[in-house]
């Protein structure tokens, strides 16, 4: 596995990890700020990852990228869910989908590797069908930015 692959699974696990951390329900998301660290690090130590690697770093600046533009994403993802309430979506394939976003939105990566990313996290960690979801909420996200 890739070192990007890694750290977009440790990125993912922690933003599913925030989603039961506890945080003070109005602060929502942007609450998460405060604390992702602590989640990042413990996850990263389990998975034998050195705070000082490069994976450990890229982790950590997708995170703070996709929990300074949670709004913003999520507005993204509710929009692109045709069908789909935003409650709905699993917390796992909504923290696939927030990495995922994040990066379309704001990083230079090409975005087939990023959705590429996404669908396969999406294999080892969510449901069956996951992927095809993820897949077009992302690409929907991708088109629309592109013609901006």
């Amino acid at each position: 596995m890739g070192m990007r692959r890694k750290a977009r699974e440790l990125a993912v696990q922690t933003m599913y990890a925030l989603e039961f951390s506890g945080t003070e329900p109005e602060l929502g998301p942007l609450g998460w700020l405060s604390h992702y660290r602590e989640e990042l690090d413990n996850l990263a130590r389990n998975a034998g990852v050195e705070t000082d690697s490069r994976i450990f770093t890229f982790a950590d600046e997708l995170l703070q990228s996709t929990l300074r533009h949670v709004g913003e994403i999520d507005e993204q993802l509710s929009s692109h869910a045709t069908n789909w309430s935003f409650d709905r979506i699993s917390p796992l394939d909504k923290s696939i989908l927030r990495v995922g976003i994040n990066e379309l939105l704001f990083a230079d990566t090409a975005a087939a590797i990023i959705i590429n990313e996404a669908i396969e996290v999406s294999k080892k960690y969510s449901s069956e069908n996951a992927g095809k979801f993820i897949n077009g909420i992302l690409n929907a996200v991708s088109k629309e930015n592109d013609a901006k």
